[in-house]
């Protein structure tokens, strides 16, 4: 793919999601959106529907971008995932939010449709976990595997495998990756601490360092 084609696939993208979600507002009497910006598609990603933990309310939003085939994503949900989880976000202290990053060829996407149509069932943080425990390697994650993730977790299979097959979820995952790439992210896993962009599985206590830092500074900023 050019890069004239990439832009423009990443505009469509941007603006199809902004759109659903109701992050585009449209110029006055003309029938147009108005300019995509950083700072829209951020907001879209933050708040628009998906997996989420943690209260909306909570001084941080981390958005948290992934590939289910990425080993250094495998090591930052066994290792450095449920430390964040306990002490930032069941404390209130932040918000976790899962965006798709699917990069790695089409056995990711086929992936994260398939963990979207377990968030169907209220089940994607399950599988995700189940995903991400086992073998990532691309002969994991065939339609058979997928669905066999899906029944040993005792979804309802027959939902499960119409949204699947029927592949529902496409152009969300497409638009989330689209959307990431073009706020900078290249390599999974990739985040977004309150709309500053960080990438790299890094320990617990990078995150630690980073997420006390910000809300140090939320606790010097002055209330309206």
């Amino acid at each position: 793919m050019g890069n004239m084609q990439l832009r423009y696939w990443i505009v469509t993208s941007a603006l199809a999601l902004l759109v659903l979600y109701g992050s585009v507002a449209w110029a006055a009497g003309t029938g147009r959106p108005e300019a995509i910006t950083r700072a829209g598609i951020i907001a879209a990603l933050e708040q628009s529907a998906g997996p989420k933990k943690g209260s909306a309310g909570a001084p941080i939003v981390l958005v948290y971008f992934t590939d289910f085939q990425c080993g250094y994503c495998r090591k930052f949900a066994q290792e450095t995932l449920p430390k964040l989880n306990s002490e930032y976000v069941q404390k209130g202290l932040a918000q976790l939010v899962f965006r798709n990053l699917a990069i790695l060829g089409p056995p990711s996407v086929q992936a994260a449709q398939a963990a979207a149509c377990a968030q169907d069932q209220g089940r994607f943080w399950d599988f995700h976990d189940r995903l991400f425990a086992g073998n990532s390697a691309p002969t994991a994650f065939t339609d058979a595997s997928l669905k066999q993730v899906a029944d040993e977790l005792k979804l309802d299979q027959h939902a499960f495998t119409a949204c699947y097959d029927g592949s529902t979820y496409a152009q969300k995952v497409e638009s989330e990756t689209l959307l990431a790439q073009a706020l900078g992210a290249r390599g999974t896993p990739a985040f977004l601490v309150n709309g500053q962009l960080a990438m790299g599985a890094y320990p617990f206590e990078a995150f630690q360092q980073v997420l006390d830092s910000v809300l140090k500074d939320k606790e010097k900023t002055p209330r309206p």
